[in-house]
């Protein structure tokens, strides 16, 4: 079936069933939290957790939580999804091979929600804490058949743009930069600048920068500036934004890196949350597109997770290891840069590890952390796991239960068409 007839059968089937006549958003907000599966959630609640109380106080995660999706790639290439596939069935409502970006099993384009809202004449925009070009982006804007062809993406973003992009923009020309100027979109590069912006459509070549070391809570900062860039849209607009980097967080296995993303992403789900109860003609629907790494909340048969150190964790263990591997006393200034003192075992796994090598003491710290906080790992990469599904606004109720990713696509092209 061609992507017209497709849509065709979409729009008969979205008519007649109940609640999607009377229920039109006039924007929607879509957030992906990359690798982001119940574990992260759960363990941000943990995270954040005030010690002042004798109850675990409940996250936006919670309060708009309404249901879990399943996230398979195409039945070709088994269980486990990569970003590409995964982001694709929540783009296009269609499964797909790893690596695929907008296409089918055959290479074919499929036809996205951003596609769709602008035919009708919408706003579109994107907020990103990776390139602008990675997978997830780039399958709801564009087509290719492999996300590593980031500079093919770069170009087909530069002629079929969406009206906002914030993200790193690594993988775009000076030149196509400067097509997008020439386009009327403001092109800036640094976050001081987000507050200067006018209204109108914004190219942001961001740093590509981490929420533990760098930049704290951009993705919050980014957020609430591309919903003011997109709210005065007359047709509405449609939003997408990812907290890319939690996914990156686990597959290096890095439990402060990952909360302190998690706390940023939360950030921005909490924004989008106050947006749509300043604006109530909005649906923020909000899922992952997998989990990574397999998070455990506890590890070696001991009945513990205890993440409070990891608030006080101001540096990741890479920048620790940067630090010491180039000082007199490596472990002295591991010892200062962690909020807990080193036990035995602990100073044990630093001592046996190449204190001259960047890398391999990176792991060293990230281990010490793991034990310190009971934290465990399966794998450095993906998992099959459902994940969950959080929503809220206009048609919020239509994403509760158990769903597959690609039948939130499918709901989100019902309630636009």
């Amino acid at each position: 079936m061609n992507n017209k007839k497709l849509l065709s059968c979409l729009l008969g089937a979205a008519l007649s069933l109940p609640g999607f006549a009377a229920e039109k958003p006039k924007n929607i907000i879509i957030m992906i939290g990359d690798g982001m599966g119940f574990p992260y959630t759960t363990g941000y609640r943990h995270f954040v957790d005030s010690q002042e109380t004798t109850t675990v106080e409940t996250t936006v995660f919670d309060r708009l939580h309404v249901g879990s999706a399943s996230t398979h790639p195409h039945h070709h290439d088994g269980v486990v999804t990569d970003s590409a596939a995964s982001a694709t069935a929540l783009a296009t409502g269609t499964k797909t091979y790893n690596g695929a970006i907008a296409v089918d099993i055959e290479k074919e384009p499929l036809t996205t929600v951003m596609e769709i809202a602008k035919a009708k004449g919408m706003n579109t925009g994107l907020a990103v804490t990776s390139t602008i070009t990675h997978a997830t982006p780039a399958s709801f804007f564009v087509h290719n058949e492999y996300r590593k062809n980031e500079k093919e993406i770069a170009q087909s973003l530069t002629e079929t743009p969406a009206d906002v992009m914030f993200g790193n923009g690594r993988h775009f020309t000076q030149a196509q930069l400067d097509t997008l100027a020439a386009k009327g979109y403001q092109v800036i590069s640094e976050y001081k600048q987000l507050a200067s912006l006018k209204p109108g459509k914004v190219m942001a070549t961001m740093p590509l920068t981490n929420a533990i070391d760098d930049e704290p809570m951009r993705l919050t900062k980014m957020t609430k500036q591309a919903l003011k860039q997109l709210k005065g849209s007359k047709q509405g607009f449609v939003l997408l934004i990812e907290g890319s980097q939690i996914d990156w967080a686990g597959h290096a296995n890095d439990i402060a890196w990952a909360m302190h993303e998690m706390a940023d992403y939360g950030g921005a789900v909490e924004a989008a949350e106050a947006f749509v109860k300043a604006n109530p003609d909005t649906l923020l629907i909000g899922t992952a597109d997998h989990s990574t790494g397999g998070l455990t909340l506890a590890r070696d048969g001991d009945y513990r997770w205890e993440p409070q150190s990891l608030l006080k964790i101001k540096q990741s263990p890479e920048a620790i290891a940067k630090i010491a591997t180039t000082a007199e006393d490596p472990v002295a200034i591991i010892n200062r840069s962690l909020p807990f003192k080193l036990n035995d075992e602990q100073l044990k796994l630093i001592k046996n590890t190449d204190l001259k090598e960047p890398k391999a003491l990176t792991n060293a710290i990230k281990k010490v952390i793991d034990l310190h906080t009971g934290t465990g790992w399966t794998t450095s990469g993906h998992t099959g796991e459902d994940v969950p599904v959080y929503a809220t606004g206009v048609g919020a109720h239509l994403f509760s239960g158990h769903l597959d990713n690609t039948d939130i696509a499918d709901k989100i092209i019902k309630l636009l068409q």
